[in-house]
């Protein structure tokens, strides 16, 4: 049965906050918004920087919510040199030096006391340090698959085994990346290439690295720890996860939830909130999707953090033209490194032919529409469950951290994939999209499908996931009494 607070009962009121980055602020948004239709009063914090963007993308009135649901903010500290510009590199210094101060500020001059801190885990660095300045208890949310998880935290016992860093560059050409790590929980025939990529360094001081392992470590240092995933699709580590956690909440897929509030309630409460954006969406690429055969595109979108060169993306270009199939391809204003995305006219015609080329879009409702076949994806964990809860298998061509983790699950522990190498041949692009989209990726389609229905499941009625996050709920309400 579910949790829902009464309404003569004093609403517990947590305080939401993402790391300032597309994704991570997309699935705090819904968790928080789930919450709150459950009864919850939300604080969601965001930096200055990326409210404004939220703003710009979906219109002036995109997050107005109800009175219960308030949105605040503080400045980063980051000078940003565009307005796409998330200021990736430096966020973590930034996290770690300057955050703690004004979100101190900001919670003390809140008018109602908060019940609870749900803070992004890599924002732990700071906001564990806040909650206990404050009194408050705290809850991390991993905006990332168990196994994604489980990889990054693995790297302080990596260190202890003395694989990491490297010794020099040269172990990243042989075969010490094949080498098969038997010792992680839940993860058997893991190897260190399919682990979260900042291992790969040689550097003992990378910043990066250290936020890693620290970010992970504080799992242990708070009672709760909520993932987005749900039990059947990563059943071993997530036992391995409560063998090693006083509490954890399996929470995924959040859309799945929020699919399930009556659309009156979303209406009443929430009726202008309609952004998860950074970029604004051009609703056109509908149109040309409404002219297309059922299951006859692939989709193309590397994400909103991924960059490549201009070589890269003219390969994955002719690729695709070649396979004489259609696409919808995404191509962020950011996607070339140190280069205009504009192309050259030619090549924009000629891969026009077959494909539709917008910069953003909604990226669910592409997922969900009938005339898509297959994904491109960077295997970002959110583009992965999200094409996982559609039914749609991909082909894999990870860029960074844990990417290379999922997907390894994709194509290996859950076949909804085929893995593409790293370097990008337009011959392989061809390939591999023939295959997917041919009789070849029927048996990837099928399997794609019965993960969705085990998501459906998981999210239903009794569903792990529906336990799960009402469990959650019925311990912010015990902490709200006490």
């Amino acid at each position: 049965m579910d949790t829902v607070i009464a309404t003569s009962e004093k609403k517990p009121h947590l305080i939401f906050a993402p790391v300032p980055a597309q994704s991570h602020i997309k699935d705090m948004l819904k968790l928080a918004e789930f919450l709150h239709h459950k009864g919850l009063q939300i604080t969601f914090v965001n930096t200055d920087h990326m409210h404004k963007r939220l703003l710009k993308s979906g219109g002036p009135h995109c997050l107005d919510g109800s009175s219960s649901f308030r949105f605040v903010t503080f400045p980063d500290g980051i000078s940003h040199t565009t307005e796409d510009d998330d200021g990736s590199i430096p966020l973590f210094y930034y996290v770690e030096t300057t955050f703690l101060t004004p979100f101190l500020d900001l919670v003390k001059k809140l008018p109602t006391r908060p019940t609870c801190i749900i803070s992004d885990g890599f924002m732990s660095s700071f906001t564990i340090e806040a909650a206990q300045k404050l009194g408050i208890p705290i809850m991390l949310y991993w905006t990332l698959s168990a196994c994604g998880f489980m990889g990054t935290y693995q790297i302080k016992s990596l260190i202890e085994k003395g694989l990491v860093p490297l010794k020099d560059e040269s172990y990243l050409k042989g075969e010490f990346l094949e080498t098969t790590i038997d010792w992680i929980p839940g993860m058997e025939g893991i190897r260190i290439k399919d682990l979260n990529t900042i291992l790969q360094t040689t550097d003992p001081d990378d910043l990066i690295l250290r936020i890693c392992i620290e970010s992970t470590q504080n799992s242990h240092i708070v009672s709760y720890n909520i993932f987005h995933t749900f039990d059947a699709l990563e059943p071993s580590i997530v036992n391995a996860l409560s063998s090693m956690f006083s509490q954890i909440y399996t929470v995924g897929p959040m859309q799945f939830l929020l699919d399930q509030v009556p659309e009156y309630e979303k209406q009443t409460e929430m009726s202008n909130f309609s952004s998860y954006s950074l970029w604004k969406e051009e609703p056109t690429c509908f149109e040309w999707l409404k002219s297309k055969e059922p299951r006859s595109v692939i989709y193309v979108n590397f994400g909103s953090f991924t960059v490549m060169s201009m070589d890269d993306l003219i390969e994955f270009g002719w690729g695709l033209a070649n396979s004489n199939h259609c696409f919808l391809w995404i191509i962020r204003s950011n996607l070339l490194v140190g280069e205009s995305t504009i192309l050259q006219p030619e090549f924009e015609e000629h891969i026009k032919k077959r494909g539709f080329i917008a910069s953003w879009c909604s990226q669910e409702k592409v997922l969900n529409h009938p005339s898509i076949g297959g994904f491109l994806t960077h295997c970002g964990w959110g583009s992965t469950i999200e094409s996982l809860s559609a039914g749609v298998p991909m082909i894999c061509w990870p860029y960074l951290w844990d990417q290379v983790t999922n997907c390894r699950y994709i194509w290996k522990e859950w076949e909804v994939g085929l893995e593409m190498g790293k370097s990008v041949k337009r011959e392989e692009v061809t390939k591999l999209v023939q295959e997917l989209m041919g009789e070849k990726g029927d048996k990837l389609r099928d399997k794609a499908m019965e993960w969705k229905e085990k998501a459906l499941a998981a999210t239903g009625t009794n569903g792990s996931s529906s336990l799960s996050v009402n469990n959650l709920i019925k311990e912010i309400i015990t902490l709200s009494r006490n």
